[in-house]
């Protein structure tokens, strides 16, 4: 099994220091990846409803500090060597997928091939209105905006034509080292969420409160590979987690084929959260046993 961590850019690790000693303590650890999350802004008042929260708001003040995601995973990954660096979600439809192709083959580049670009379609209308983005079409919009990325990484030059974006042959360089592009990997918990991961993602990480919930969302992704003739098995499985998991869950999760699931760094201090990732890979990393992260560039 493969231990990231999630929320990996808030709280303790931005504060001075603290991002590069999560990312370092990460790797000597034996974690595989850390990931970020993504929102350009939060409105001081919203409607919408988060749905990871029993209350709906999202637990933390609207004024907390949400970094870029892209900026900290550079900054991980020159303090590293192995870790893999990843999005934890890019909100795709609020991107032009010129500028973020060209921003996923440069870290892909300077970090020999460490990244995944997990993607979402988010769900703060307010957000969206903020951004002069249209809210409604985002699914469709995210779908187009794989298509044309994947263009950008493999041809040269790229042409594209599609109902939301449009361009002659033009050149985007760097391209990403990995081998077929940057892995994109979907995330959402609902059934939606599913089908667009049979679609196009290499990987599918619901965020779900266990197994039981999980079970029904992969029967509909393979229900999707089966209609569009893809091979389910090509899709990896990762366990998105608002709390740390016990050995018996991440075994449960084993059982579904999840190859993947992420630990939530606790603490208020990086001392408290170097401690907590500590004791986790001491006991649960220890006892299920952890696949130690490699370079994949090649």
């Amino acid at each position: 099994m493969k231990f990231a961590i999630g929320f990996a850019t808030i709280g303790a690790s931005m504060e001075p220091g603290g991002l590069a000693s999560l990312a370092r303590t990460a790797e000597e650890l034996g974690y595989e990846s850390i990931w970020s999350v993504e929102h350009p802004a939060i409105p001081e008042n919203y409607t919408s409803v988060y749905p990871y929260s029993p209350t709906g708001r999202i637990e933390a003040p609207s004024e907390a500090p949400l970094p870029d995601p892209f900026t900290p995973l550079a900054y991980a990954a020159a303090v590293t060597t192995r870790l893999r660096l990843a999005t934890g979600v890019c909100i795709l439809p609020q991107h032009h997928p010129i500028q973020l192709a060209k921003i996923c083959g440069t870290l892909d580049t300077l970090s020999q091939g460490r990244l995944m670009l997990g993607v979402g379609v988010g769900w703060l209308r307010e957000e969206y209105q903020a951004l002069d983005r249209d809210f409604d079409n985002r699914a469709a919009r995210a779908r187009e905006s794989v298509a044309a990325m994947r263009s950008l990484w493999s041809e040269s030059p790229s042409e594209f034509h599609g109902r939301f974006f449009d361009w002659p042959p033009i050149y985007s360089s760097p391209k990403p080292v990995q081998k077929g592009g940057v892995p994109i990997h979907v995330g959402g918990h609902t059934e939606l969420a599913a089908k667009r991961a049979a679609r196009y993602g290499n990987g599918f990480f619901p965020a779900v409160p266990g197994p039981e919930a999980m079970a029904p969302l992969l029967e509909t992704m393979r229900a999707e590979c089966d209609k569009l003739g893809r091979d389910y098995d090509e899709i990896e499985i990762s366990a998105g987690a608002t709390q740390n998991l016990t050995a018996d869950v991440v075994r449960g999760y084993e059982e579904l084929g999840v190859s993947r699931v992420f630990v939530v760094p606790n603490g208020s201090s990086q001392e408290e959260v170097r401690d907590g990732l500590v004791r986790y890979a001491e006991t649960v990393m220890a006892e299920v046993g952890a696949e130690q992260p490699e370079a994949v560039a090649s």
